[in-house]
């Protein structure tokens, strides 16, 4: 029932955790996905070998702190595809940070990834989609956006933001057949919370909390973001869809 085919997308840190889960989502329903990496090369060239019903997967070196290595790269994929009709803003760090011990440039590098980098994303992605009169962005916040995350402040501040922006884009881009919604996983198992969940006492306790009584994986996230990049979403905007076993309600 869900077909992209005929359409592109934009997937930000797509080598692994979520991003990686989105492009084969994406590519599986018939969209040709462009994804960025930063680090994993080798994982990235053999994500992109999996062409699966034709779909083209390619991937772009971006470091999501740089304004032009970000738009070198839109421009490259707008070149090559020829426009982009879906963007997923995924790019993100998390890390720990008591508030008496965070230094400046610990809330700077999580504030200009997770939120610059997604911000910059957009503003070069939108003038692609509104010369099409259609787009569809999702955004990878969190259930710290919404509820706070002790000691890791700065995460949950630069998820804040994204939630907003995503809001208030809603309003901005509707006109033109543009719809922007966000994505708030709770708990998943990635490489970036493997270390953390190691602890056993610890991932009982987290499971113990969600009523569903599980921690989800990235296929639990990249559902939801194929459902609202498809057209059974074409009326939601600005929406906040949580993906979190019921943690937030």
């Amino acid at each position: 029932m869900i077909n992209l085919k005929n359409k592109t997308a934009l997937i930000t840190g797509g080598s692994r955790g979520i991003g990686k889960a989105c492009v084969r989502y994406l590519s599986r329903a018939g969209a040709d996905v462009a994804f960025t990496y930063n680090t994993n090369k080798n994982i990235a060239e053999n994500l992109c070998k999996e062409l699966i019903d034709g779909s083209i997967v390619r991937a772009f070196k971006v470091n999501a702190l740089s304004e032009d290595e970000i738009k070198t790269a839109i421009d490259s994929i707008k070149k090559e595809f020829g426009k982009i009709d879906i963007l997923v803003n995924n790019a993100g760090i998390w890390e720990e940070g008591k508030i008496d011990d965070l230094t400046l440039a610990d809330w700077e590098k999580t504030l200009n990834i997770n939120l610059t980098g997604m911000f910059l994303f957009t503003k070069y992605t939108v003038p692609i989609m509104k010369k099409h009169n259609f787009g569809r962005i999702i955004n990878i916040s969190s259930t710290a956006g919404q509820r706070g995350e002790a000691d890791h402040s700065h995460y949950a501040a630069s998820k804040g933001g994204m939630i907003a922006f995503t809001k208030s884009l809603a309003g901005e881009l509707g006109k033109y057949n543009i719809t922007i919604n966000s994505v708030a996983p709770g708990w998943v198992r990635t490489d970036m919370t493997k270390n953390f969940l190691e602890d056993k006492f610890r991932e009982e306790k987290i499971i113990k909390e969600i009523p569903l009584k599980k921690i989800a994986v990235p296929d639990d996230i990249a559902g939801s973001v194929l459902f609202l990049a498809s057209d059974l979403a074409s009326h939601i905007t600005g929406s906040v869809i949580n993906v979190n076993g019921g943690s937030v309600l």
